[in-house]
């Protein structure tokens, strides 16, 4: 199942919110926390997309969650978002799904509104006859009442985890307590009855009529007139607990029944979190609920769920199914803990999602290596930094030498003459020196130089080659990796080692980056690269502008040429011109690179730019032209090989949820010199866009999807199920 994890982060960012209003919240929780999740409901066998709940939350959900209405089967929305600001904060992602028609787990909007709201939650259980301590509301701090009975304690009316707790005995504290309370959360304060004795949390999962009560967690104080303050609950490992308390059976019975009266009362779902007092006589008295009860490690759910007999992995899940079950009537499927007799979608998956801050780190070390094309010392730095990787995970090494640019590298983790797949990347880019953008974050985007292109697949590739260690089936695969380092010079020198190694190989991959819409390179064009170089007769050094007017007359015939596009594309990279000393420009370089779909259409495209580039003005004396088409690149079409290999990938990625389609690609790439007979497709990078500008991206969930893809991939290679 596709599984939508939102969470907010701390703070409001400005571009997150339309303006900063109202109270900001301060629940949040930590990226660690989001990921443990995330993990968790992976090892289950869900599709899971970590996702910021803030004004592009719809737009992230569209893009992400099945179209049930066009017949897919429905995904779920796991919220762990308390809110960015205003009132009722845990009530706004809820509130959207119900809009945008997804279904979440936990309370609706109605329950958590009651319930964050602990007046409206006090005024509820008194209606339904369940006992609560007495209160008093204070809008200032002046408010006196006369039915007041010392001791009491303060706290905001809508705010949760202990924030402002404060137990007073006497009219001056209590005036200066609630002054400050109002000061800094800017709404009304309760004033409750403190009750001295016993404290107790109780953990609640499923919904009436199967609700199960959680084994009752005591709150181990000091003593009767401690309490549990937000720093106790910020400390690692909290307050001692005890689980389950000592209490008699009839006691226990009582607090149980309280607990499902006050979850149905109030309107809840799937889990929640009751705290209760019992005073001296064992008077049992519920201080409040929470809704959103923390998934944390060091919550009181959890600490009960242990004891039941959960994991975390499985409570997580556990509250998955419930909501499903609710929506649905049925589990999805089983929950349970993980192992390695599961599906190896769901193995990759795990182990990527709790390796993807490492997988990142290492992808801004490459990204901040700066390898353009002539950079041969960088080029090789990298190959050096790959090889150490390869050869960790088995791989034996053989370095092809270059002289004009980086070594090209090939690596297998077998002795046999036949390779199950080949994957092919390159290690350069067209970036120099100047022109490097370094590795950054842009919320749902990583950017920077060669990411797209080939930095992101590189650590695509990684991440599978990890993960099927991982599974213990990396050596059950007969691979071989070749990394180039001239394709920003359309594979001068690595032609002939990709065409002599793919004919030793069954299958071939590319790891150039998916399109935006997860498209897979079944076709991609051809790319001739032209220097033309403009020679004068002497008459020009007499002219004002000497050669530019008649090279401005190519450039013009050559841009309408481009205008008239179809299945081509022509691009000027370069314009230079010069005088011999003391006179007016009279000789010129021109440098164009030129795209095709077909063969043909390049000859043409050829025949046609050898004409405007040699063609004589009538107003102007003859050119010397010399034109010099510096490398070649064939273009890709779709055989039927390729046809049935994207349809084996297509299966697989069902499975694994996600969603790929056929991809033209404009820019060539290294499958081009593939012999065509052979199975060959590309862009099993992550998602990305903006090849070769500042802005060029990867989409960054998209690295552990397209990992978890490509780990099946490879596997499936091997003539295995790769399920």
């Amino acid at each position: 199942m596709r599984v939508a994890l939102i969470y907010n982060e701390t703070g409001i960012d400005p571009d997150d919110v339309i303006n900063v209003f109202g109270m900001t919240t301060k629940e949040h929780y930590s990226s660690k926390a989001v990921e443990r999740v995330a993990r968790s409901l992976e090892k289950g066998g869900h599709t899971v997309k970590v996702v910021e709940g803030d004004i592009h939350l719809a737009d992230e959900l569209r893009k992400f969650m099945p179209k049930v209405v066009e017949g897919d089967s429905p995904g779920m929305v796991f919220n762990m978002a308390y809110g960015i600001q205003g009132q009722n904060r845990y009530t706004h992602v809820p509130a959207m799904m119900e809009m945008l028609g997804i279904p979440y787990i936990g309370s609706g909007p109605a329950g958590h509104a009651i319930v964050q709201d602990k007046v409206m939650t006090k005024i509820i259980l008194q209606k339904n006859n369940i006992s609560t301590p007495g209160f008093w509301v204070f809008k200032t701090p002046e408010d006196r009442f006369d039915d007041l009975v010392f001791p009491v304690i303060v706290k905001p009316k809508l705010e949760s985890t202990s924030m402002g707790m404060e137990v007073v005995d006497n009219w001056d504290d209590l005036h200066k307590a609630v002054k400050t309370q109002i000061e800094k959360f800017q709404q009304d304060i309760l004033v409750e009855q403190f009750i001295p004795g016993r404290e107790f949390a109780v953990g609640i999962i499923g919904n009436i009529p199967n609700i199960d009560i959680l084994p009752i967690v005591e709150i181990n104080l000091d003593n009767p007139s401690q309490i549990q303050t937000i720093d106790d609950k910020k400390k690692k490992g909290g307050v001692d607990k005890i689980c389950p308390a000592k209490l008699s059976k009839e006691k226990a019975n009582e607090i149980k029944q309280m607990c499902i009266d006050a979850f149905s009362s109030l309107g809840l779902n799937d889990y929640s979190r009751v705290d209760f007092r019992m005073d001296k006589d064992e008077n049992l008295y519920i201080l409040e609920l929470n809704s959103m009860a923390s998934l944390g490690t060091g919550g009181s759910l959890l600490y009960a769920a242990q004891t039941a007999g959960y994991t975390y992995d499985s409570l997580i899940n556990k509250i998955l199914d419930i909501a499903v079950m609710r929506y649905f009537g049925s589990s999805y499927n089983a929950v349970g803990e993980p192992d390695m007799t599961q599906p190896l979608r769901v193995i990759a998956r795990t182990y990527l999602r709790g390796h993807l801050q490492s997988l990142k780190e290492t992808l801004r070390d490459l990204v901040n290596l700066n390898t353009h094309v002539y950079n041969i010392d960088n080029v090789n730095k990298l190959g050096n930094i790959l090889s150490r990787r390869l050869k960790h995970l088995g791989f034996n090494e053989h370095i092809h030498r270059q002289f004009e640019v980086g070594d090209c590298r090939f690596f297998t983790n077998h002795d046999e003459l036949e390779n199950d797949i080949l994957i092919v990347s390159h290690m350069d880019t067209h970036y120099g020196p100047n022109d490097l953008i370094s590795y950054y974050e842009d919320g749902d985007k990583i950017i920077g130089s060669g990411i797209a292109e080939s930095k992101g697949g590189i650590i695509v590739l990684l991440g599978a080659l990890h993960a099927l260690r991982f599974a213990k089936k990396i050596n059950k695969v007969k691979c071989a990796i070749l990394l180039t380092t001239d394709d920003s010079l359309g594979g001068k020198f690595s032609k002939e080692l990709i065409q002599q190694y793919s004919k030793k190989s069954r299958y071939v991959l590319g790891l150039k980056s998916a399109s935006k819409d997860g498209g897979i390179i079944t076709t991609c064009y051809g790319r001739n690269d032209y220097d033309i170089r403009f020679t004068a007769p002497n008459v020009f050094s007499a002219d004002i502008h000497g050669i530019i007017p008649v090279l401005g007359k190519k450039i013009s015939a050559i841009e309408k040429l481009s205008k008239d596009e179809k299945d081509y594309r022509v691009r000027t990279t370069s314009i230079a011109s010069k005088g011999t000393y003391g006179h007016t420009p009279n000789f010129a370089t021109f440098s164009l690179i030129c795209s095709f779909k077909t063969t043909q259409l390049g000859i043409s495209l050829d025949t046609k730019i050898r004409s405007i580039m040699k063609k004589h003005e009538s107003d102007a004396p003859k050119l010397e032209v010399a034109i010099n088409q510096m490398r070649t690149r064939p273009p890709v079409l779709e055989e039927e090989t390729d046809t049935l290999f994207y349809e084996k990938i297509e299966n697989l990625a069902k499975k694994h949820e996600i969603k790929i389609k056929r991809y033209e690609q404009i820019m060539s790439s290294d499958i081009s010199n593939v012999p065509p007979e052979l199975p060959a497709l590309d862009g099993f990078g992550p998602k990305g866009h903006m090849y070769h500008s500042p802005q060029e991206y990867i989409v960054h969930d998209s690295i552990v999807e397209r990992a978890a893809l490509l780990t099946s991939v490879i596997y499936m290679c091997s003539e295995k199920d790769g399920s």
